[in-house]
């Protein structure tokens, strides 16, 4: 239901249990569905499920707490783990356009690279449906 009323009340937090100080790193996403850290600890990357798309969380650096889109899905995700090369593995619900005739096979998970590009998709049969791929 999230997904198709645009309900974008979703958080990105950050919760000191020394302090117990819970801090709102960003508001107003859109059914925020998987979170990564990058390799180098600089940034986060969360799964946008009703917009099909992962975006930028900087945490270090001269753009920490600024956000910024970083990759367009070619379906809807169902969380995001590093792929132990720099980019992530992002697992996929359906497909944006998945159609009930054609193809045996649906794309079940893509690769993203670290520059936000596609680099490998997996498919597999229909009846498949991923929620993780590490």
């Amino acid at each position: 239901m999230v997904t198709a009323t645009g309900d974008s009340t979703g958080r990105l937090m950050k919760y000191d249990p020394t302090t117990g100080y819970l801090d709102v790193l960003q508001s107003g996403m859109t059914y925020p569905n998987g979170l990564a850290i990058s390799a180098d600890r600089s940034h986060l990357v969360v799964a946008l499920t009703g917009p099909c798309k992962l975006v930028r969380h900087w945490i270090e650096g001269p753009k920490a707490g600024t956000s910024e889109p970083f990759a367009e899905l070619p379906g809807y995700p169902d969380n995001v783990r590093p792929d132990g090369k720099g980019g992530y593995w992002v697992a996929l619900h359906r497909e944006k356009t998945e159609t009930p005739y054609g193809s045996d096979t649906h794309l079940l998970a893509v690769r993203i690279g670290r520059k936000g590009k596609i680099l490998q998709e997996l498919r597999g049969p229909k009846n498949v449906r991923p929620t993780e791929k590490i």
